[in-house]
């Protein structure tokens, strides 16, 4: 079925990593970037060259297409989903990627950052391609396989169904989406040009991953209020409300409910950002569960930490606003087995065992989940995003374009 087939995933790997798409969280546009546009129009372009005629981009970045089902059967329509932009943890401005064919296990280093390293001693999934090609930056950015390698990966999947017209499958809908890194990656999105029924998102890592849970998330925002005085006559006047945020942050826990004490299925709260002045200090925290109800509790933690801090202070007072962001979307995918069974299937076809997990954090799919697109997410390959470290096997992403074309067939063969 791929024996003679050419894969285009590499190449196009390369060329959409070079192009700068960082969102930027501080930005009420959307998208939050213009330069994320640059790729969408080249996708665009793209899809039109290999035959998807209906391709096009919007004034938001986003890029919708579809492939006509080539079936008699009634096959639900399946949509596949990446998105463009790259997160602002490290610079994605000139991205240098770097090939290193035939990789021997040794240690990489990097031209541009001498002192890096990437070691198999640390990262031992590198001992899984050796004799392949790996792909890393040059150590001063990240590589931006997050998330264009799934974009890769599904615009190779095009091009091969395009190709071979006698693989049998219903309409795939393709969707690349900006702003995911920033959480609004769903923002402005059009769901009935999306047009599907059910989704995957390609955001996943190691070959043969497939998530289908995530955290449910809340943002919280602390505000504490002190009582401003001249410093030169402040005293038994004044209260500093930087110092009283001081006191809360320290006194929050250490030893659990910190993403630097937890794993697995355990949820923490997160001082991501504190500002203000005397008179009023603000700290924005993010709270993380996979259990929705138990953001309640965790929201008490800090609730109940303020008002100990501010009771010791006549005088100050504190407020908190907390945000929604998206919710575990098991709760939706676990009422269509299907979407997730197929997707093992598929991920058997290929050759690899399917692992089952879950996601400690959220993806597009955590919203398109909740906008009657159930969608968990399937492997790319990446490994250490959002770092220089960052990198990705090629033989890891020819299985995923592999494990796509494989669900589409199921899809149209489980249909009537």
């Amino acid at each position: 079925m791929f024996e003679n087939y050419d894969y285009t995933v590499t190449n196009r790997f390369l060329q959409y990593v070079q192009i700068d798409t960082q969102s930027n969280a501080a930005s009420s546009t959307n998208p939050t970037t213009e330069k994320q546009k640059n790729l969408s129009t080249l996708l665009v372009q793209q899809l039109h060259n290999i035959g998807v005629t209906n391709a096009y981009t919007n004034q938001y970045g986003y890029v919708y297409a579809s492939i006509p089902s080539n079936s008699q059967k009634q096959v639900p329509i399946i949509c596949f989903c990446s998105h463009i932009d790259t997160t602002d943890d490290c610079s994605g401005t000139n991205v240098q990627p770097l090939l290193h064919k035939h990789y021997n296990g040794q240690d990489i280093f990097y031209p541009n950052a001498p002192d890096l390293v990437l070691s198999a001693t640390k990262y031992p999934y590198l001992l899984q391609h050796v004799g392949h090609t790996i792909i890393t930056a040059s150590g001063t950015t990240l590589l931006g396989a997050d998330d264009k390698a799934g974009v890769a990966i599904i615009m190779d999947m095009a091009n091969y169904l395009m190709h071979n017209t006698q693989i049998k499958h219903g309409t795939i809908s393709i969707l690349f989406t900006p702003d995911e890194e920033v959480g609004r990656g769903t923002d402005k999105i059009d769901m009935k040009a999306v047009n599907a029924q059910y989704g995957y998102t390609l955001d996943g890592g190691e070959a043969g991953n497939l998530e289908q849970e995530t955290f449910s998330a809340n943002a919280l925002t602390l505000t504490v209020h002190g009582k401003i005085a001249h410093p030169g006559d402040a005293k038994g006047k004044m209260i500093n409300a930087l110092k009283l945020a001081a006191q809360v942050l320290t006194a929050l826990p250490t030893t659990i409910l910190s993403p630097e004490s937890t794993t697995d299925k355990q949820g923490f709260v997160h001082p991501l950002h504190i500002a203000g002045t005397a008179e009023e200090a603000t700290i924005q925290f993010i709270i993380r569960d996979f259990v929705t109800s138990n953001l309640q509790a965790h929201q008490q933690v800090i609730e109940d930490i303020a008002k100990q801090v501010t009771l010791l202070h006549k005088g100050s007072s504190y407020s908190i606003a907390v945000t929604k962001q998206y919710r575990n979307m098991y709760d939706i995918i676990q009422t269509c087995p299907q979407v997730v069974t197929y997707a093992q299937q598929a991920i058997q076809r290929t050759g690899l065992t399917p692992m089952l997990s879950s996601i400690r954090g959220g993806t597009d799919g955590s919203k398109l989940s909740y906008l009657n697109l159930p969608c968990p997410n399937i492997y790319t390959g990446m490994q250490n995003i959002h770092s220089p470290l960052e990198w990705i096997g090629e033989r890891d992403m020819q299985l995923a374009v592999q494990t796509l074309v494989h669900l589409c067939c199921i899809w149209e063969e489980e249909s009537n």
